[in-house]
């Protein structure tokens, strides 16, 4: 049975990248997250670069580290 996580679940822009698949994800104007890319993103090759819309997963012990859940595809084609 899975565990029942309490994640907060918000949209940001990825701002910069850093080694070892660790990002920098701008939420809002004021605030900011270094998220790691789940294991979904990681299995599936899945490449992100500055400029990409994410869905970032907060632990709510920890506001400021998150994992990326999802790449927000905004009309582009296939990269």
């Amino acid at each position: 049975m899975a565990k029942e996580r309490d994640d907060i679940l918000v949209v940001g822009e990825v701002v910069e990248v850093f080694p070892n698949a660790l990002f920098k994800i701008q939420i809002d104007e004021q605030h900011h997250v270094l998220a790691v890319p789940a294991g979904r993103l990681r299995l599936s090759n899945i490449r992100l670069v500055a400029g990409d819309k994410v869905r970032v997963a907060l632990s709510p012990y920890d506001l400021t580290r998150g994992r990326i859940t999802w790449r927000i595809n905004e009309g582009r084609g296939p990269r």
